[in-house]
């Protein structure tokens, strides 16, 4: 027993000699992560969870429809632009007028019409009807239109009367593409259409709602919406305008979880707002023999105007305008599990949970008895 004892002795002495650096580990210990930072290197931002940390990342919420473009209202009107097709048919209240048919057409009564073959919008924004000249169509609407029409024709033709119809509209419509079954360019309708409307025109989406992104772009401005934002609500579901351009990304979301936790993995994104609790619960939690309860860690890269606020007092590295924080959790404290619930996930966020002081004595003890065991096996076979 004498030689099981100076193993065991020595082997105490290389763990502490060592500390715990030569021993495997999923990542560092708690008291890696929150030993103080050189003053002129601080590769990192360590915040703690609190009630005033979540307030802030509360009021940094990515832009909305809602937000950018907010008006929730239809086009105030439907004009004609170039590029628009149009059919112009003219009624006179009586035969014998400019637009009546043969001479035996003349001999009848009644009213008579005529309908001028569908003509496209030309650059200078006008058409062309028999009698009429070119008259100027952009910009107006369909009444305003038949409007000069019968003014051109009164004194010419018989009481003239005049409808106008948008046969096809390029002006008047909206471009889809993407992850859309078909993209296409989509007439808009008086009434006015939805976001939700024109990509169902379009023949909807072809992939899970969850990893689609809508990128709206109109006068210069473009903003991007998770899928399930506009389905789930309907104040981001704004109105489309001409012209507006909708694409629809494919861009699954994931964050990773490591260190000890039941099952270390990357995890696909399957819904809009998942937490910091329900994150750890799908990797099985913490585990009982090896995690640290006060050293949860989430990674991520924030804005340095965002850090500033986090840590006023703080001097992070600023590297193209981001800085990397890890925000920080004590699990011990039952109301760090009701700030976990608060606490929204975002893509390529990366969980770590530190092992247990405890963890890395055990393994200098399975590490001793793997060295001891033949030893004291072969002294025992000897006596």
């Amino acid at each position: 027993m004498q030689a099981y004892a100076r193993i065991l002795a020595f082997a105490l002495l290389c763990g502490s000699l060592l500390g715990c650096t030569a021993l495997p580990s999923s990542g560092p210990s708690r008291v890696d992560l929150e030993t103080a930072q050189p003053e002129d290197d601080q590769r990192y931002l360590l915040v703690d969870v609190d009630d005033r940390t979540l307030y802030l990342l509360a009021q940094e919420r990515p832009a909305t429809f809602g937000a950018r473009f907010g008006d929730y209202r239809p086009p105030s009107r439907y004009v004609v632009g170039v590029g628009d097709s149009l059919t112009v048919t003219i009624w006179e209240a009586a035969a014998g007028g400019l637009f009546s048919g043969p001479v035996i057409d003349r001999l009848g009564t009644g009213s008579r019409s005529a309908a001028i073959p569908e003509q496209q919008v030309a650059q200078d924004g006008s058409i062309t009807v028999p009698y009429a000249g070119r008259i100027p169509v952009a910009g107006k609407t369909t009444a305003q239109i038949e409007a000069t029409i019968v003014d051109r024709l009164s004194g010419k033709a018989i009481e003239p009367q005049v409808v106008v119809v948008v046969s096809k509209s390029v002006s008047n419509a909206a471009t889809v593409l993407g992850e859309v079954t078909t993209g296409a360019v989509v007439p808009l309708s008086p009434r006015g259409d939805r976001v939700l409307d024109v990509i169902a025109a379009a023949g909807g989406i072809k992939v899970p709602a969850h990893e689609v992104f809508v990128r709206l772009s109109r006068s210069g401005a473009t903003v991007t919406v998770p899928m399930q934002v506009l389905l789930n609500n309907p104040a981001e579901d704004v109105y489309v305008r001409p012209q507006d351009k909708i694409v629809l990304i494919r861009d699954p979301q994931t964050f990773t979880v490591f260190g000890a936790a039941g099952n270390p993995t990357i995890v696909p994104f399957d819904a809009v707002g998942i937490t910091l609790e329900e994150s750890i619960a799908r990797v099985g939690g913490l585990l009982d023999a090896r995690a640290d309860p006060s050293g949860v860690y989430l990674m991520r890269i924030e804005p340095v105007r965002f850090a500033a606020q986090l840590r006023p007092d703080a001097r992070p590295l600023q590297s193209q305008g981001y800085v990397r924080v890890i925000y920080r959790w004590n699990m011990r404290d039952p109301n760090a599990l009701f700030l976990a619930r608060s606490f929204q996930i975002r893509n390529k966020d990366a969980i770590y949970i530190a092992n247990a002081p405890l963890a890395d004595l055990q393994k200098i003890t399975s590490l001793f008895n793997a060295v001891a065991q033949p030893v004291v096996s072969t002294a025992v076979v000897a006596q």
